[in-house]
């Protein structure tokens, strides 16, 4: 279909402008933070300003008595509750299941780090519950902080002592890979090794958290408002293993989200405390977190120190790969924190490459830090960091264009269905396609010409490659089952279809920036062949959607819009048996084309509107066999994993006087199967390659070693800003479609954070031995300009 006509349509292919940006820019949005009810209170976290103590005593008394207070709240009050759940468990490499310590919603005992609730005020107005925890006095015996990650493990203060450890797993992956792999180091002709440093980093969505706690004392309903990227989890999760509600009696809503980016995914103590205080209190409770409690409350990222190997033969072939890393959990399991530097990295250590041998080392260690979990990426970040700056070494080393090598060791189009020595099987790819794509885009041949250009005027110039491969889907959910999932990972949709033929798409999924409302619509409108504004998307509520695992992973238009695939094609092929009656026509001749029925080889046709208004007005119907009405849900469970791909390149500038480094042109060749909305793909980009330079050149959350937070605030934490980057070339015509669900797409939203840090890294050090400074082999991020210039004084 030509473009002009895919856009009028607004189905599949079109780049329609997103739907939901109408009421974001003008101001229209309702938030979490939106949403008041009559007659709530406001609670204050009164939290942990030291990273390790024993709480020795809580005085509350004089704060209680203070104008405006309904209650101050402590661990006691939540003797019942249970533990804040864990969603994953790992088995490590000797069989045993990881420690599990308990995650109360305020410490019992003990705080663990900074931001660590201790207790709540609950009062009329927030500046009386703050006013009020000032008068709150807590005595702390402060212990020595746990956090050097290699010296936890090794022995001494205890973050849990009940666990006796701070080892949380250790786990190894593909444990009967590990002899094989030693003996082919023994053998290689030419080893490569890198020490590398994955940085912490907190997501800073644009919406801080909140939550919103309200109870019905005369039907016994709960109701929680929170800013989460899954409500029916969160349902899940506390009502059944922390505040023991009836899933029919907890209702979870989340309205628009200002981002996420992993960090919403999680069930939060402040969501189970406010649903528990205002059934305690009788009344709704509210809180909102500011700023600075976000930087010591919401899910950190990354934060994984590995040492990384690569062994290759006399011919430049990778013959083995192996890693040892230590992952930090922080305090506690958050709610998919075992998963992440296990199941969602080690499985990626294949990359793009056709390594025959691979063994995956990951320690797991408790610190007195902010619990780590799920970013952008999540775990694909930190094993293509890993593994495509050792790549580039290698090239070093070797003398050899890193290109060249990368393209050698491709697994190749004619190899797919590619079974990898890491337990995932690729479907379709074409990495040297990418490749070759990128090439051209960034204009690799001219390149040297531009970096003369920039050391005419003093700067040196680098040009980075990187090649990532994701899993995205995170599926199916008999193989997660066995590898520790607490959850099924399938997604749902319901369609209803209107008498006057509108359309009402009830989805499990969740959208916090992603598009949904455009993109789905899309989907149903292609099908049917109707235009998209007849079609209505609602997520976020747990009382009108039907369970879904919601949106995380890259997996909303994968296994949500696969699923409603499925309920639409149920839709359909019931309409098909309408219209043959009404036309008097066997169902097998009845085709569905732009929105109308047609009797094949005739001119007999009935519209769509004709065909649903005879389903809600059954006068000609055929009632024998048949139910009136359109309604349908479907649920969706992957048979495996999508893979998207890409080839990145990176140019910097850096000037050797002061380190600084410029990111002067940046390139993505991405894989992403088909495309539903090019524009929101290229914008889903563009995000993800902003917070991955982000990664590579600024962003650092730091902790001193008593484990106070040192870049707790915007002051200290660098953001970037849009002055620091380029204008990004993105192309995603390079596509192999994926071949297990019915749309063909693979997912995008992580690509660009995972497919850019080592890309960025790449190009500093190329510059640096462009000018001279071959005595530095790797920079660890943030590649900021004192790190550079003291790589360069080296």
């Amino acid at each position: 279909m030509p473009k002009d006509e895919i856009a009028n349509k607004g189905g599949i292919g079109a780049s329609t402008k997103r739907r939901e940006d109408l009421r974001f820019l003008t101001g229209k949005g309702r938030y979490t933070d939106d949403i008041n009810i009559r007659g709530q209170l406001y609670a204050h976290f009164i939290r942990s300003e030291v990273a390790h103590g024993r709480i020795i005593s809580i005085d509350a008394s004089a704060a209680e008595a203070m104008p405006g207070v309904a209650k101050v709240f402590t661990s006691a009050d939540f003797a019942q509750a249970g533990s804040i759940p864990c969603g994953w468990q790992v088995t490590d490499r000797h069989g045993k299941a990881m420690l599990e310590p308990k995650h109360p919603i305020l410490a019992e005992g003990k705080v663990r780090h900074v931001g660590d609730p201790i207790a709540v005020v609950v009062a009329e107005t927030l500046d009386q519950a703050r006013d009020a925890a000032e008068a709150v006095v807590i005595e702390i015996e402060e212990l020595p902080a746990v956090m050097d990650m290699k010296a936890a493990v090794a022995g001494g203060d205890l973050v849990h002592e009940e666990l006796g450890s701070n080892l949380c797993f250790d786990w190894g992956f593909v444990e009967e890979n590990k002899a094989a792999v030693e003996e082919a180091f023994a053998k290689a002709a030419h080893v490569t090794t890198l020490e590398l440093v994955n940085n912490r980093l907190v997501a800073n969505p644009m919406e801080p958290r909140v939550a919103v706690g309200d109870f019905e004392e005369w039907t016994g309903q709960h109701t929680l408002y929170t800013t989460s990227q899954n409500p029916h989890v969160i349902r899940l999760l506390m009502g059944a293993f922390v505040l023991s509600i009836p899933e029919h009696k907890l209702r979870v809503v989340a309205p628009d989200v200002g981002g996420g980016f992993g960090s919403k995914i999680f069930h939060y103590a402040e969501e189970a405390f406010v649903t528990k205080a205002a059934h305690i209190l009788k009344r709704p409770v509210k809180w909102t977190s500011t700023r600075s409690e976000a930087f010591v409350t919401d899910a950190h990222g990354r934060d994984h120190v590995t040492k990384i190997q690569l062994a290759l033969d006399a011919q430049n072939n990778f013959t083995a790969l192996r890693t040892d890393t230590y992952a930090n959990m922080g305090a506690y399991l958050s709610t998919f924190a075992p998963s992440v530097p296990t199941w969602l990295h080690g499985t990626l250590m294949a990359g793009n490459y056709k390594t025959p041998l691979i063994y995956v080392n990951v320690k797991a260690v408790f610190t007195n830090t902010v619990p780590v979990d799920a970013y952008r990426g999540a775990g694909r970040p930190e094993a293509t960091f890993q593994l495509e700056r050792l790549v580039d070494q290698a090239a070093r080393e070797l003398g050899v264009s890193p290109f060249d090598l990368r393209r050698q060791n491709f697994i190749q189009p004619d190899q797919f269905p590619y079974q990898t020595p890491v337990a995932v099987v690729y479907d379709t790819g074409n990495y040297q396609a990418t490749l070759d794509k990128l090439v051209e885009m960034a204009d690799v041949a001219g390149f040297e010409a531009r970096a003369a250009e920039s050391k005419s005027r003093g700067k040196l110039r680098g040009f980075g490659l990187a090649h990532y491969i994701e899993a995205c889907g995170i599926a199916p959910s008999n193989l997660v089952g066995q590898l520790g999932a607490r959850a099924g990972l399938y997604e749902s949709a319901s369609v209803r279809v209107n008498a006057t033929g509108s359309i009402t798409v009830f989805t499990g999924s969740h959208s916090h920036g992603q598009g949904h409302e455009t993109t789905f619509a899309q989907v149903v409108s292609d099908m049917i062949g109707i235009d998209a504004s007849q079609i209505e998307i609602v997520h976020g509520d747990t009382s009108n959607t039907p369970m879904g695992m919601g949106t995380y992973g890259s997996r909303s238009l994968a296994v949500g819009g696969s699923a409603m695939v499925k309920a639409t094609n149920k839709i359909i092929n019931k309409a098909k048996k309408i219209a043959a009656h009404l036309m008097e026509a066997s169902e097998a001749d009845i085709e569905l084309k732009d929105g109308v029925f047609t009797v094949a080889g005739t001119d007999k046709s009935k519209t769509w509107v004709d065909v649903t208004l005879a389903a809600y007005v059954p006068h000609n119907y055929p009632l024998e066999n048949l139910e009136p009405g359109l309604e349908e849900t479907a649920f969706y469970d992957p048979s495996n994993f999508t893979y998207p791909a890409g080839a990145y390149g990176c140019e910097v500038e850096v000037d050797p006087e002061t380190g600084k480094v410029e990111v002067v042109a940046f390139s993505a060749a991405d894989d992403f199967g088909n495309v539903v909305n090019p524009m929101i793909v290229e914008g889903q980009v563009h995000g993800g390659l902003a917070q991955g330079i982000g990664q590579a050149l600024l962003e650092h959350c730091v902790y001193d070693e008593n484990g106070q937070l040192l870049s707790g605030s915007y002051m200290d934490y660098a953001m970037p800003r849009a002055d620091d980057f380029p204008m990004f070339q993105v192309d995603h015509s390079c596509a192999t479609p994926c071949t297990h669900n019915p749309l063909g797409v693979k997912g995008c939203g992580e690509a660009g954070a995972i497919g850019s840090p080592p890309a960025v890294i790449n190009a500093v050090l190329d510059a640096l031995h462009r000018g001279g400074f071959t005595h530095v082999t790797h920079i660890d991020m943030p590649a900021s300009p004192s790190r550079v210039w003291a790589a360069m004084q080296r």
